[in-house]
């Protein structure tokens, strides 16, 4: 007699061995942030395939930028890197969420609103879901995913070069973009803030692609949690005129509320608000 209940389809061994690659990676990746270290032999044991393959995955991580290779596996990168997107979500998540929700309240149904990548903005989309008539446009892939599934938000992706460490596009042709737009709001994230109130960047290329962000707004807010306060990244970003102010989740050292006010930045500390 036939069997009437058909077979399970079977995945293409090419689709097969994707999901299998893109699960290394994770692991690779997960150990990585739990240790700082990985060895080809120990991933090559854990994960049931062969030491060749992991020096592949390595390799491939490296070129990226997520790792540096050492003899016999893998290290993090130097500090002076930011760490990767999802570390950094991990990181203060109650102070970036309340801090996301503060800038949330300054967006009135129907702006076009221009939202950097980062952890601290990633707060902020989670925060604009039940907006209507609302245009955002944003480099971040987490940012355009969570928003696109949102009926009263129409999201605008910026192209460019996909930066792994940040999931969000980069470089020229992003850059080029931007000049197409002209926003009611800007929210921008920053590497750091110096003690002397200065905005840091980790790198000349989002330094610059910052402040082409700050241009393309009416009004900027800079959002940054207590852990950007005197944290030094080499580059610093280039401010404009029109910055509104700084959305915190803790005051900011008096040397630093200092130049704020000097500079006419509103601090909007978003800790303790309902």
């Amino acid at each position: 007699m036939a069997d009437n209940h058909s077979a399970p389809p079977v995945a293409p061994a090419a689709l097969l061995n994707r999901r299998l690659a893109v699960g290394r990676i994770d692991y690779i990746l997960q150990s990585l942030d739990a240790t700082g270290s990985v060895s080809v032999a120990d991933m090559s044991a854990t994960l049931g395939v062969s030491r060749e393959t992991i020096r592949r995955d390595l390799k491939s991580l490296a070129e990226q930028g997520r790792l540096s290779l050492v003899h016999g596996g893998a290290a993090k990168r130097p500090q002076d890197d930011e760490p990767s997107l999802a570390t950094r979500e991990a990181a203060n998540a109650i102070g970036k969420a309340v801090i996301g929700a503060a800038a949330a309240r300054l967006v009135a149904n129907g702006m076009v609103v221009l939202i950097d990548s980062g952890s601290t903005t990633l707060g902020l989309a989670a925060s604009l879901a039940n907006h209507t008539n609302l245009t955002v446009i944003t480099n971040s892939l987490p940012i355009a995913l969570l928003l696109c599934r949102s009926p009263g938000v129409k999201v605008i992706m910026l192209g460019g070069d996909i930066e792994p460490n940040d999931e969000a596009a980069f470089g020229v042709e992003t850059m080029a973009a931007l000049a197409h737009f002209r926003c009611d709001l800007v929210f921008l994230g920053v590497g750091g803030i110096s003690p002397e109130g200065e905005f840091t960047d980790y790198s000349r290329l989002a330094a610059e692609q910052r402040h082409l962000m700050m241009k393309a707004g009416k009004e900027v807010y800079v959002l940054a949690d207590h852990t950007k306060f005197e944290h030094g990244t080499p580059v610093r970003i280039a401010p404009v005129p029109h910055i509104a102010g700084v959305i915190v989740d803790a005051p900011p050292p008096a040397r630093m509320a200092r130049v704020f006010a000097q500079n006419q930045w509103s601090v909007i500390v978003a800790s303790g608000q309902s």
